[in-house]
């Protein structure tokens, strides 16, 4: 499978990964015959237009005012003034400029920071189930993935849990709320007990255990539900964002890393920042989305839309006699397959033109995964297909029907 002399991290990283990259190969292939009568719940692809506020600001932003408009680009002060000035609003802290890092979204920052602080012996903790590259990311940077259950009846972070898993080797933990793919929203009081952990843990070891936020989902919250930063609770904090989910344009790579102002050790995890950034392939946010980044920052999609959609959703499903939870935040609904194999199940719907995400890509097998950036239009075509699959599966008597 591999060619030779290929390193053993290598080799583990993508064996991690099998799931979803079987899955993208049949994706391509599903979308591709299903063309515009397909109904895509699958990867929180957009399914309308963007943003005219975005497009305008791409279009605007095309434009050069000097010769070094297209010039290389780092960590430009203008960038790092527009994210200080949302980060103060945000937590209520004045951040350094020194302290942010435009990176090329999300997975560009994760990135970076798994090439900067992961040694061989290094163990990085993130929540089960989880969104499905963090062990594939941390195996490819030679650390190890030690994955912590959630509470399996509220999916809340289960503090126990962590304080067991940590050892000496704990680098530093994933936090991501609003949650993929679980929408749920950790409290103030949840995240106040993990930061008490996190620094108890610290001192026994004598070295900061690090807790990484994963924030991108952080402006979609429903029903009024308030978004608490978990580095507002935990001094040794690093923050990670992406633009492109709260515009939902994916596709455009820009967002940060933020160290959190009292953070230990500041100037040296800056340099070692720094570095990581221009070794991961220059992963700096472009030229074009840092000189939109004023723009951008005032955008948003529409959440009220979306909750709207979700309830829809949601009730639709339920009366289709499937068991599902109602997300608290992000784009993503999680039903229980009506048949125990997920992967059988989303084959079926995908051969009447419904796209969703087996839940055993992001380690909940016996569910699935379906997005709400789905078009309104999509979820009342598609509920009766998830009606009559589900009925299909079910009078078929057994398990594994026939795709």
């Amino acid at each position: 499978m591999f060619p030779p002399r290929t390193p053993t991290r290598v080799q583990k990283a993508h064996t991690s990964i099998l799931t979803i990259y079987d899955f993208l190969a049949k994706y391509e292939r599903w979308t591709r015959e299903g063309g515009a009568k397909g109904c895509d719940f699958a990867l929180g692809n957009p399914q309308n237009m963007p943003l005219d506020g975005f497009v305008s600001a791409l279009r605007e932003a095309t434009t050069p005012q000097n010769p070094a408009w297209y010039a290389y680009k780092s960590n430009e002060a203008s960038s790092r003034e527009v994210v200080r000035a949302s980060l103060k609003k945000l937590t209520g802290m004045e951040y350094p400029g020194e302290n942010i890092f435009m990176t090329n979204g999300a997975t560009g920052a994760l990135l970076v920071i798994m090439n900067a602080l992961i040694g061989s012996d290094d163990e990085v903790l993130y929540n089960n189930p989880p969104w499905f590259f963090y062990e594939g990311m941390i195996l490819n940077s030679g650390g190890k993935p030690v994955a912590v259950n959630v509470d399996p009846t509220t999916s809340d972070l289960d503090i126990d849990a962590i304080e067991r898993a940590i050892t000496e080797n704990t680098r530093f933990i994933i936090v991501n709320s609003p949650n993929n793919p679980t929408g749920k929203i950790y409290s103030p009081e949840t995240l106040k007990r993990l930061g008490l952990a996190l620094e108890a843990a610290s001192r026994s070891i004598g070295r900061p255990i690090y807790l990484v936020s994963d924030e991108v989902y952080r402006a979609v919250a429903y029903d009024g539900a308030e978004f608490h930063s978990p580095t507002k609770f935990y001094t040794n904090s690093i923050m990670i964002y992406s633009y492109g989910k709260t515009l939902l344009t994916p596709g455009q790579r820009a967002g940060y890393i933020a160290l959190s102002p009292e953070i230990e050790n500041v100037e040296e995890l800056r340099t070692i920042l720094y570095s990581s950034q221009i070794l991961s392939g220059w992963a700096m946010t472009s030229a074009l989305m840092q000189h939109c980044l004023p723009q951008l920052e005032k955008l948003s999609l529409d959440v009220g839309t979306l909750q709207r959609r979700r309830d829809r959703f949601v009730a639709g499903l339920r009366a289709c006699g499937y068991e599902v939870r109602v997300p608290e935040g992000a784009f993503y609904v999680t039903p229980k397959s009506p048949i125990e194999d997920d992967v059988a199940f989303t084959d079926t719907l995908a051969k009447e033109g419904v796209f969703c995400l087996p839940g055993s890509v992001v380690k909940m097998p016996g569910h699935f995964r379906a997005s709400l950036t789905a078009s309104d239009e999509m979820v009342e075509r598609a509920l009766p297909i998830f009606a009559s699959a589900r009925a299909k599966v079910l009078e078929s008597g057994r398990e594994g029907v026939k795709v």
